[in-house]
C-alpha cells in the first residue's frame, strides 16, 4: 500500500539532484530534519499556548535555542542506528534492502515522535508537565485508560489520531520521493565522510563535554516546573522516565550522598524519636510505640481514603465550597489545618497512610516488586492483633498493583467491582461511591455483630476523569454535569451519608474513623514544587474522639502512628512519623515529592528543594498567596541534611527490605 502511493507522486528535479547528491545519507538527513522541525513547531506552539507561565522566566525567549539543543539530542539517537548500519547496507548490493529499511524505521519514528507531541497537550492539561513517568506507568493499564479516554476525551483523541496518521502520510510522500529516485552513490566517498558523521552524531547526543552526558536536570532553568518540561520534548522526557525506572534504587543519589549510619541518626533526632531505643540492625527504624490513650479494648479502624480531594474543594481551608457534608463534620473530631499529601498519585497516598513511608524519586512501593511480602502496612500490625483487614474498593484493585500488595501485606480480604451485586451506577473506573459505601457499611455491622475487631481501608473512586456520578444526588456546582466540582461534591455527598449511617450504628461506639485524600486533583502551577495543590484535607472522628483543630505542618505519614496511638495499641513497628497525640505542640514537618524533586517544608514554612544533579533551592511558602518565594541563598545546611536523609532513607529501606515488622522475638536478629 504505502509504496502504491509513493509510485503516484512527483516532486521538482531539483529536489531529486538532492537525493542523489546525498546518496545513502538522504534518509538520515530526512529523518534528522523531520524530527528538528516537529520538535521546534510543536515547542512554539506550545510556548504560544503556555505564554502567560513562559514570558516572566529568565529562559524567554531563549528557550527555542535550549529546546533545539534537546531536539538535536533526540535527532542523534533516532538516526545513530542507520548511521551504524551505513557501511554494512549503503552500497548498490543491499541498496534496495536499505531503501526498505530506513523507510520503515523513519516511519515508525516520525509516527512515534508526532505521537508523543500531539499527546502533550491533554497531558499538560491534567498534570502540568509534559509526558514524564506517570505516561509510562498508565500503559500498563489499558482496559482503564482506554475507558477514561472514550469518555472524557473521545474528541481530542479523534483530532490527534487523524491529524498524526496525515502528517505521517505527508512525510512518506515526502520520503517516498527519495526511495523511487535515489541512487547509490560512490560507496568510496560515504565512507570517508562516515567517521565525520558518526562522531556528528556522538556529540549531537551527548550535548556536552561535561563529565555526564546531558539529562533533564540540566534544562531545569527556571523554578517553573512546566516551563522547565516545554524545553525538552516529549518522546525524550519519557525516554528518560524509561531510563530511570531501570535504575530505581539508587535514583534519590542524583540528590546528594550521606552514609547509611548519618541517614538513620539524623531521622532519628526528629523530637518524637529522639528518646525512643532503636535495638534492630536489620530495621533501622524499628522500635516500640505507647499509645497516648490506654483502653480495656482497642477501637476498630476504619480509614477512608478519598480519590483527589485536596484543600482547593474545601471552602475552609481556602478552596471551593463543593465539600458540604465534609466541613459540617470537621467539628466532630480532629481536623487538619495544615495536612500535606507527599506526592501526586493514589499509590503515593496510600503508601503514606497506610505505611507511613516516606516518599522517593522512584515509584511507589506499592508498584515495586520487593515491597510485595514482608513490608510494613498497619495490615499486617493489626493483623497480627488480631484484627479482621481487609480493603474495599469500587474499581478493579489490579490498578496500581494495589491487589498484590494488599494481599502480601496483611489484609485478609479484598473487595473489588466484581464482587457488587446490582450496582446503582458504574462509570469509567468502577460502582459509585454511594455503592462503595452502602458495601462498606454492611461489611462493618457484620463485623462487629461478630465481636472480632476489624480494620477497613476503604478507598473511593467517583472523583477521577471523567467525572461521571450519578443523576439527582446533588444541586451541581457547575452547569456542565461532568466537571471535577461537581464529581467532588457528589463524593462528598456519598461520604456525608455513610458518616450518618455509621453515627446510628452499633459499630460507631468502637471504631475509629480517618477521613483523609489521598491527593489533589491536579497538582500545578508555575514553581517546581507547587505546595498549595499538596495540602490535603483530614478528618479523624469517631468513638470517644473530641473536637481539636490540628493547626502544626502535619504530613500523611504522621497519619497511622497518630491512629495507633489513639486506638489504645502499644506496639513495635518502623514508623518514622509523628504521633499527634503523644506530641502535639512539637513543630511539624511535611515532605511531598513532585516530579524529580523533593520538598521539605518545616513549621515555619521555610521550605528546602532537592534538584536531582543540581544544588539545593532555599524558598519560604506563604498560606496567604499560596506561593513560594525563592531566594538565591543556599538553604541552612542543618536543613539541607534533613531533608536529604529523608529524601535517601526510604529507598535505602526498600532495597534493604529493612522497613518491616520483626518475624521473631528481638534480639536474635540484631545486629
Amino acid at each position: 500500500m504505502t509504496s502504491s502511493f509513493i509510485r503516484k507522486q512527483s516532486l521538482p528535479a531539483h529536489v531529486y539532484r538532492w537525493f542523489n547528491w546525498a546518496g545513502a545519507y538522504a534518509p538520515i538527513l530526512m529523518l534528522f530534519c523531520s524530527v528538528l522541525i516537529i520538535g521546534g513547531l510543536s515547542r512554539a506552539l506550545l510556548v504560544a499556548w503556555q505564554f502567560d507561565r513562559v514570558q516572566p522566566t529568565p529562559v524567554w525567549p531563549d528557550i527555542f535555542l535550549h529546546g533545539l539543543r534537546v531536539d538535536l539530542i533526540m535527532a542523534g539517537m533516532v538516526v545513530a542506528p542507520l548511521v551504524l548500519l551505513l557501511p554494512i547496507m549503503g552500497h548498490r548490493y543491499s541498496w534496495a534492502l536499505w531503501k526498505r529499511l530506513t523507510m520503515l524505521w523513519a516511519l515508525v519514528v516520525v509516527f512515534a515522535f508526532l505521537f508523543m507531541e500531539l499527546a502533550t497537550p491533554t497531558f499538560i492539561a491534567e498534570y502540568d508537565s509534559r509526558p514524564n513517568r506517570l505516561f509510562i506507568e498508565y500503559l500498563n493499564y489499558p482496559r482503564e485508560i482506554l475507558s477514561m479516554l472514550w469518555e472524557g476525551y473521545l474528541p481530542t483523541v479523534l483530532r490527534g489520531s487523524f491529524l498524526v496518521m496525515g502528517l505521517t502520510a505527508l512525510f512518506a510522500w515526502l520520503m517516498g520521493a527519495w526511495v523511487r529516485q535515489a541512487r547509490p552513490g560512490n560507496y568510496r566517498k560515504m565512507l570517508l565522510v562516515w567517521p565525520i558523521v558518526v562522531l556528528l552524531v556522538f556529540i549531537s547526543i551527548r550535548s556536552t563535554t561535561g563529565h555526564r552526558p546531558a539529562n533533564p536536570a540540566m534544562f531545569a532553568l527556571t523554578s517553573d516546573a512546566l516551563v522547565n518540561s516545554l524545553i525538552l520534548n516529549s518522546s525524550w522526557s519519557v525516554a528518560f522516565a524509561v531510563y530511570n525506572l531501570k535504575h530505581e534504587a539508587d535514583a534519590s543519589d542524583r540528590y546528594g550522598t550521606m552514609e547509611l549510619s548519618e541517614i538513620v541518626d539524623e531521622v532519628r533526632d526528629e523530637p518524637w524519636l529522639r528518646n525512643t531505643q532503636f535495638s534492630s540492625g536489620q530495621y533501622p527504624t524499628l522500635h516500640h510505640q505507647t499509645p497516648a490513650r490506654t483502653r480495656p479494648r482497642p477501637l476498630n479502624l476504619v480509614i477512608v481514603l478519598e480519590e483527589s480531594l485536596g484543600a482547593t474543594f474545601v471552602e475552609s481551608l481556602g478552596g471551593r465550597p463543593v465539600t458540604p457534608r465534609l466541613e459540617a463534620l470537621k467539628g466532630s473530631g480532629w481536623w487538619f489545618e495544615n495536612l500535606y499529601a507527599t506526592g501526586t498519585r493514589s499509590v503515593r497516598g496510600i503508601e503514606a497512610v497506610v505505611s507511613g513511608f516516606l516518599p522517593s524519586p522512584a515509584r511507589s512501593v506499592v508498584k515495586l516488586s520487593l515491597s510485595q511480602t514482608g513490608f510494613f502496612t498497619l495490615g499486617e500490625l493489626l493483623k497480627r492483633e488480631g484484627y479482621d483487614t481487609g480493603f474495599i474498593y469500587g474499581g478493579e484493585a489490579h490498578f496500581d498493583n494495589m491487589r498484590s500488595f494488599f494481599t502480601g501485606n496483611g489484609f485478609d480480604s479484598i473487595v473489588d467491582q466484581q464482587d457488587y451485586v446490582d450496582p446503582v451506577f458504574t462509570g469509567s473506573w468502577g460502582v459509585s461511591d454511594e455503592d462503595l459505601f452502602e458495601k462498606t457499611h454492611q461489611d462493618l455491622k457484620q463485623l462487629h455483630a461478630s465481636g472480632k475487631p476489624f480494620f477497613r481501608l476503604v478507598f473511593s473512586s467517583s472523583n477521577h476523569t471523567p467525572f461521571e456520578y450519578p443523576d439527582g444526588r446533588i444541586d451541581p456546582y457547575d452547569a456542565e454535569k461532568n466537571t471535577v466540582n461537581n464529581a467532588v461534591k457528589y463524593a462528598d455527598h456519598a461520604l456525608g451519608e455513610f458518616i450518618e449511617s455509621a453515627r446510628n450504628s452499633a459499630y460507631w461506639e468502637d471504631t475509629l474513623f480517618l477521613i483523609v485524600a489521598d491527593h489533589d486533583a491536579r497538582v500545578w502551577g508555575d514553581e517546581l514544587v507547587p505546595i498549595k495543590n499538596f495540602q490535603i484535607p483530614g478528618l479523624i472522628l469517631g468513638a470517644d474522639i473530641e473536637s481539636r483543630r490540628i493547626r502544626t505542618v502535619t504530613s500523611q505519614i504522621d497519619l497511622a502512628p497518630t491512629l495507633l496511638s489513639l486506638m489504645g495499641i502499644a506496639s513495635e513497628h518502623p514508623l518514622v512519623g509523628r504521633d499527634l497525640a503523644a506530641f502535639p505542640d512539637e513543630p511539624g514537618r511535611a515532605m511531598m515529592q513532585f516530579n524529580d524533586y523533593y520538598a521539605w517544608m518545616d513549621q515555619d514554612f521555610n521550605v528546602t528543594v532537592l534538584r536531582p544533579d543540581q544544588r539545593p533551592l532555599a524558598g519560604v511558602y506563604s498560606n496567604q498567596s499560596e506561593q513560594t518565594t525563592y531566594v538565591d541563598l543556599e538553604p541552612p545546611a542543618s536543613l539541607v541534611d534533613k531533608a536529604l536523609a529523608h529524601a535517601l532513607l526510604p529507598l535505602r529501606l526498600y532495597s534493604n527490605r529493612s522497613y518491616g515488622l520483626a518475624t521473631h522475638q528481638q534480639g536474635s536478629d540484631d545486629d
